[in-house]
């Protein structure tokens, strides 16, 4: 008897511990689940990530991925050889664990060299003579010039203002009417050009708090509504009120209140000005000279490929009629960028880069006149298409 209740004992307890064990293991995966929906669940730029994991999986690319399934199912090698060529395998292994390319010295130098993340980025879309050499550029402005009392004299403003003397321009065939549904507006509004600041060389100082690129607003805002589409302009001063690490934020927040009280804004156009030198933003079209244009598209934000579409649509459009004024498409991310530009806000969000340091309003104008008509173009051709009935049938 004393055996048999030893036994009836010992069998409980086991049965205890059993219970406990299933019960952690049901609790754990439980939780595990509930966190990895809490994480998934949210918006993109709340999402805790690592830039080393996210680096190493945009290496696998779907290349890559067709060989590692070659090595496993040999009727895959039966495909095209330039799909199949099985890389070195000591080059992939070191690519995937140290994200460093060894086609790519950027990679490697990025992270060494002070500064040099700016040339950090991908080349969606290149233009004429456009490569990793000759990337647009942002600098940051040295924090004295951005006090108003140390501003550089202007000078060179004679025909700044001057518009099309061709006279009165005729209506125009299509219209918004009173819709305003372009939105420009300006993150680094007080980026400017050294031909209007007196004694200044560096192109680390070009910044003025009175002629600067919101100027350009005003010219693309005429040459748009001449093409009958409505557009309003956001000149707030923003690098006069809020540093320069928060000032995408700031605009964020501007443009947000601007799309509360309108909601017919469609797109929304940020206008910035790259640092580069004339020799590389100036390029010679039917012997006019134009201010370069390049496209930026924030890697980081939701609607990244929308973004990136339209600023590749128009860039072809731009190379039909006026080719090599479009640097290309670059898209940003990952450290020492801010990766998104308020393109999380609509799938229509553009970044756009007019000219650099050197270039003057008559080259700006040129191009700024180029791309409202080849957005008008694709504007109300996009009107066209989202008028047609729909052909389905039930």
């Amino acid at each position: 008897m004393k055996s048999t209740r030893n036994s009836g004992l010992f069998l409980t307890v086991q049965g205890t511990n059993l219970i406990k064990v299933t019960s952690f293991i049901l609790l754990f995966m439980v939780l595990v689940f509930s966190i990895s929906g809490l994480l998934t669940s949210l918006k993109p730029q709340f999402r805790p990530m690592s830039n080393s994991v996210n680096t190493a999986a945009n290496q696998v690319n779907g290349k890559m991925l067709y060989q590692l399934m070659a090595w496993e199912n040999h009727h895959f090698l039966s495909i095209e050889d330039n799909l199949t060529a099985s890389p070195k395998l000591t080059n992939l292994i070191f690519k995937l664990s140290s994200n460093i390319n060894l086609n790519d010295p950027r990679s490697l130098l990025g992270r060494e060299l002070p500064g040099f993340f700016q040339f950090d980025g991908k080349i969606v879309v290149a233009g004429e003579g456009s490569n990793y050499t000759n990337m647009p550029m942002e600098s940051a402005p040295p924090i004295e010039i951005m006090q108003a009392e140390r501003e550089a004299s202007l000078q060179n403003l004679e025909g700044i203002d001057q518009g099309d003397s061709g006279g009165e321009k005729p209506s125009p065939s299509l219209t918004t009417g009173e819709k305003k549904v372009v939105h420009l507006y300006f993150t680094h509004n007080r980026e400017s050009y050294l031909p209007y600041l007196q004694g200044v060389t560096d192109p680390d100082l070009a910044y003025h708090s009175q002629l600067n690129v919101t100027k350009i607003g005003d010219k693309l805002k005429e040459s748009l509504e001449a093409r009958g589409i409505g557009t309003s302009v956001d000149k707030t001063d923003i690098m006069g009120t809020v540093k320069m690490p928060v000032t995408y934020r700031k605009s964020g927040e501007l443009v947000q209140t601007a799309m509360a009280q309108n909601r017919e804004i469609q797109y929304l156009i940020d206008i910035h000005r790259d640092a580069r030198r004339k020799d590389k933003t100036t390029p010679i079209i039917n012997g006019q000279a134009y201010a370069q244009l390049v496209f930026v598209v924030g890697g980081n934000n939701p609607n990244h490929e929308k973004n990136e579409k339209l600023a590749t649509d128009l860039h072809n459009l731009l190379q039909e009629k006026y080719k090599g004024i479009s640097w290309g498409v670059l898209k940003k991310a990952g450290a020492g960028s801010n990766g998104v530009y308020n393109q999380n806000l609509s799938e229509n969000a553009l970044l756009i880069e007019f000219g650099g340091v050197d270039n003057t309003f008559e080259e700006i104008n040129r191009s700024a006149e180029a791309l409202a008509d080849v957005f008008s173009e694709y504007f109300w051709q996009a009107e066209k298409v989202n008028a047609e009935p729909s052909t389905d049938k039930q």
